[in-house]
């Protein structure tokens, strides 16, 4: 399957490592320089700007899905091709879904852990069988793929639902 676009969960922060922003600007240049649309959470700061500004910068196209309370606190980014503004979070989710042909999770906080389990529990529960990437940059995700393997030992994870994302290293490890 070609992916045509996909829905990045990311953080509103840049964290604490430049390895996070710098593989946040490449996926957006890759994304870009491939015309491959990118969907996301409509933030102008962290790794969400960073990433939507590479892939502009690129020649891409950034659809960003903005629930109007984060457009008030002025974190909306503007300079996007499409902007999206919905209620609330639950139709950002939804909205983000319905355009993405599959999912990369780079580092990020709560929210980002809730995209990721949103959209990997509706894939459990056969909604979809769009890929889930998860961009391990620089080990970051080790502990929750440690609790993963976790749930699963002690019975509360079936082994096969480990198979519905993969994990990469880098985002030249994604396959568009």
């Amino acid at each position: 399957m070609k992916i045509k676009s996909l829905a990045v969960y990311c953080g509103s922060s840049s964290g604490t490592k430049t390895i996070y922003s710098e593989t946040a600007h490449q996926l957006g240049t890759l994304l870009g320089q491939n015309k491959i649309n990118m969907i996301y959470g409509g933030g102008n700061i962290g790794l969400m700007g960073i990433t939507a500004d590479a892939c502009i910068a690129a020649g891409g196209h950034v659809t960003g899905v903005c629930p109007g309370f984060l457009i008030e606190r002025e974190v909306g980014h503007h300079a996007l091709d499409d902007l999206i503004v919905v209620n609330n979070m639950h139709e950002r989710k939804i909205k983000m879904f319905e355009l993405a042909d599959a999912f990369a999770i780079l580092p990020g906080g709560i929210g980002t852990l809730d995209e990721f389990f949103e959209i990997l529990t509706w894939k459990q529960l056969g909604q979809h069988d769009k890929p889930i990437y998860i961009i391990n940059v620089d080990r970051f995700y080790d502990p929750l793929l440690t609790m993963m393997q976790h749930m699963v030992t002690q019975g509360y994870l079936a082994e096969k639902n480990l198979e519905l994302y993969e994990v990469v290293d880098g985002v030249e490890n994604i396959m568009l």
